[in-house]
Parts: structure tokens; sequence; C-alpha cells
């Protein structure tokens, strides 16, 4: 394939959670592949050092402290991005991820589990999502084209233990990508896409105290996962970056509704 089709300079692309790791991943992905960044996050100070680190590569790069959570908010900076850039060609849905208080301890039963904090892992994961697709969506319909692309998780495809929360927030993801995917190509033509990444097991700061143990080595839990991966490693971050530039060139031009893990094996081992 003629590799004018997974060119993605001069895009402009939004990354929610842009301040937090895997959204500082690919933003800076994304900036190296040319494309200019509109960073999203609710802490002023991360948004402004990840602007900051994002012009050093030498990119495009603007920044906006926005709550996923605040429809009325987030049209105020869709307008702003017009304004400043005239598009917006790509969505990521970056925000999110596990609370502390949402994720129970090996001694716990699902019935210890305070429900404001279910309620708060459920509203930033999955609300965190939908509100930014119909916000910014809506400018993509407008203009006949775009890419949305949205972070599921393995623990919408199996029960995985303690976090209950997450799990269902993320369930509603895929249905939700599938869902606005078919709304966006019956209503708004076949060029605006809407498609989920499916990360397997990273190792990063929401996770480590499970996976990890004081000492460096693995706990129980990671050799249980390692040991339904068939490359037998966790994953690096940055390896979903080529999964998400895929999905913003026209070279998957004929992809929409997916869910695409990213994941070692993790989904398709059966574990026999």
């Amino acid at each position: 394939m003629n590799e004018i089709f997974f060119n993605i300079a001069g895009k402009v692309a939004i990354v929610t959670g842009g301040g937090g790791v895997l959204g500082g991943s690919i933003s800076k992905h994304l900036i190296k592949a040319g494309c200019k960044v509109v960073v999203l996050d609710i802490r002023e100070e991360n948004v402004n050092n990840r602007v900051k680190e994002l012009e050093e590569i030498g990119g495009k790069a603007i920044g906006f402290v926005s709550n996923v959570l605040d429809v009325e908010e987030m049209k105020l900076t869709r307008d702003k991005i017009l304004n400043t850039w005239g598009s917006i060609d790509v969505l990521i849905n970056a925000a999110g991820g596990n609370l502390p208080g949402a994720t129970l301890t090996e001694e716990q039963t699902v019935f210890d589990m305070k429900i404001e904090d279910f309620e708060k892992v459920t509203n930033l994961n999955l609300n965190g999502t939908v509100y930014p697709c119909l916000v910014f969506g809506e400018a993509m319909a407008n203009k006949g084209s775009g890419s949305i692309i949205n972070v599921s998780s393995m623990a919408t495809l199996s029960a995985i233990t303690r976090v209950p929360g997450y799990s269902v927030a993320k369930s509603g993801i895929d249905i939700f990508t599938k869902w606005l995917a078919m709304e966006m190509g019956i209503k708004f033509g076949e060029k605006v896409r809407v498609n989920a990444i499916s990360p397997g097991f990273f190792i990063g700061d929401q996770n480590r105290k499970v996976l990890i143990n004081d000492d460096g080595s693995y706990t129980e839990r990671s050799k249980k996962v390692l040991a339904r991966t068939p490359m037998k490693r966790f994953g690096d971050i940055n390896e979903l970056n080529g999964m998400v530039h895929f999905l913003c060139s026209d070279a998957a031009s004929f992809i929409t509704g997916t869910i695409i893990p990213i994941d070692g094996g993790f989904s398709s081992f059966s574990g026999v």
C-alpha cells in the first residue's frame, strides 16, 4: 500500500487526558507524525507541561483545561479549537482509568464496595468518553469526516476480579463505540469513523501496586496475567501508538465500529 495512506500530517487531533501517561504517549507520537495536537486535561499543570513538551519536539500544540464530564465547557473548548485551527479531524478519548476506592482488595467482596466509588469510576470512564464524542464528534459530523478512537479494556471480554466499576464502564464504551459508528455512518457519511482500542496489560501508575511488589517482583496477579498472555510479557505503553496512527489514517478508511485488542494475545488464549 502506498505510504500516502498512512500519512496523518496536518490533521488536528484532540487527546483527552493528554496530560496523563497514555494520553501523553499518544500525543507525542501524533506530533512526530505531523499532527496538530490539542491537549485536554482537568489539571492545568499537566496541560502546560505537556504542551511545552510537544512544542519542544518541534510540533504544533495547544492545550485547554477541560473536564470531560462538563459538556458546556467542552463546547466552549470546541469553538476555541475551531477558531484556532479551523477543523477537528481526530478525537482520542484517553481520559479515564480506575480509581483506588473502586478497586476491591483481596479480602473484600463486591458487597464491601462503596456505591459512591462505583459511580465515580463509571461516570469518569463511560460518560467521560461519551460526552467528548458528542461534543467534538458533532464537528466531524458537520464536515463529513473524522476519526474517533475510544479506549476500551481487556476487562470487557471476561470477568476480571476486583474491578467491577471499571469493567462495567469499559463494557459500556464498547457498545457505545459500535452504536456511534453505526449512527455516524448512516446519517453523516462513510468518512466519519468510530473505533476503539482495547489495551492488554501495561504497568502504569494506576495498577503498579497490584502488579508489582515493593521488592520489584511480580505479584500473584501479575503471574496470572502473564500465564494467559502468549507473548509472556507486559506491554509497553508506546505499543498502542501504531494502531492509533493506523486508525487516524486513510489506510483504515473502511474500518469502523471495531474494538481492536492490543494485548499480546491475551484475548485469544483460552489458558490451555
